[in-house]
């Protein structure tokens, strides 16, 4: 199989930057690399998925440079917002988008900016030869919703890298929310949960990136989102309980898992939530909404069990009457510790997550030969 050329977001491999695509992308390279599939990474700086010109045309050369029929898979982050870019290279490439999430679900966009991501995205998608999901509910919808043939969306599950338990605090007060601090992750909804349990004995941690939001042109500045949910926390009284660390690099993220009695994710969208298997990797409990493909993620062992809760998405009552339970029911702690360290020998490695994605891949490659056949 000839080479496969990755193009990724440059922020790849910024510490200051962390995301889950960043995480699965440089993890699917790396044991690509080691089970000598030949996969080429090709880092691309730019304010994605809203490139300036330079940064789109930085891409069209990129793309321009490559031989008729070179197979690529694109991360849907660079590819999905430049149907202008992408729609001309996949005419004469074998192109892959692979979707983390789909440009409108991001939390906290105007109607019109949602509608422009969608038309964009589908007209990159439907240009494209496959399209990759991170999980099997992801990959319905954006068949769904771009009205592609399912055959041509693939499911590639992230995989988790294998950590140890996690001794946590007390075994009830420390909670971990381990996410951007935007809309779609809803640290807002915590917020309001936490501040209906300001009685009860606990702290949070919140860590992830603390994103800027730029003022509308002219107008006057808004607080951003983080100062939204911490003006919640302060109305409630319970700022000083709460943590937030901004974007974390590995080491200091462990530490924190380490100490994480319960990990909480309240996502508005998700279409996998790798803080999840991470979390249950260490054997902590998850409370997580069911938005998306969050409750597949949580799982299940045996018997039925759940390791964790999980309560309806965008409903901050039921996610505090969960917190409740939570520290109201020492029984119901232990089960879901249990579940959570029955679940932990369950996950995949991402080196199975690579032999997934080379099957794909290997599937670019044969419609590379068939295309070449039929000249």
């Amino acid at each position: 199989m000839s080479t496969t050329v990755f193009i990724v977001p440059g922020s790849i491999g910024d510490p200051a930057a962390p995301s889950g695509g960043n995480r699965y992308d440089r993890r699917i390279a790396e044991e690509s690399a080691r089970a000598g599939m030949p996969v080429r990474e090709l880092p691309l700086d730019g304010a994605w998925p809203d490139p300036s010109g330079a940064e789109r045309a930085r891409l069209s050369r990129a793309l321009d440079g490559l031989p008729d029929g070179t197979p690529v898979l694109v991360d849907g982050l660079v590819a999905c917002g430049v149907p202008d870019v992408l729609a001309p290279a996949a005419a004469r490439l074998r192109l892959a988008v692979l979707v983390h999430l789909p440009l409108a679900d991001e939390g906290g966009l105007r109607a019109e900016r949602a509608e422009a991501y969608e038309r964009a995205e589908g007209a990159v998608l439907r240009a494209a030869v496959r399209v990759v999901a991170t999980s099997g509910h992801a990959a319905r919808d954006i068949a769904r919703r771009h009205r592609l043939d399912p055959a041509r969306v693939h499911t590639v599950e992230p995989g988790t890298d294998r950590a140890p338990l996690a001794p946590g605090t007390d075994g009830a007060s420390r909670l971990l929310c381990v996410a951007a601090v935007t809309p779609r992750k809803g640290q807002d909804l915590l917020a309001e949960a936490l501040g209906r349990n300001r009685d009860r004995r606990w702290t949070c941690v919140m860590a992830g990136p603390l994103p800027s939001e730029a003022a509308s042109p002219g107008g006057p500045s808004r607080p951003t989102f983080a100062e939204r949910v911490e003006e919640r926390l302060g109305r409630h009284g319970i700022r000083d309980r709460v943590r937030f660390t901004g974007a974390l690099g590995p080491s200091a993220l462990d530490g924190e898992f380490a100490c994480a009695d319960l990990m909480v994710l309240p996502s508005r969208a998700e279409t996998y939530g790798m803080v999840v298997s991470e979390a249950l990797a260490r054997g902590v409990p998850v409370l997580a909404s069911g938005a998306g493909a969050l409750p597949e993620t949580v799982g299940r062992v045996s018997g039925g069990r759940v390791p964790g809760l999980l309560v309806p998405s965008g409903d901050a009552s039921a996610l505090a009457g969960a917190l409740g339970r939570w520290w109201g029911d020492g029984a119901l702690r232990v089960g879901l510790r249990a579940a959570a360290r029955e679940r932990r020998a369950l996950l995949r490695s991402w080196r199975s997550a690579a032999a997934d994605m080379a099957r794909v891949l290997e599937l670019l490659h044969g419609d590379r030969a068939a295309a070449e056949g039929t000249r």
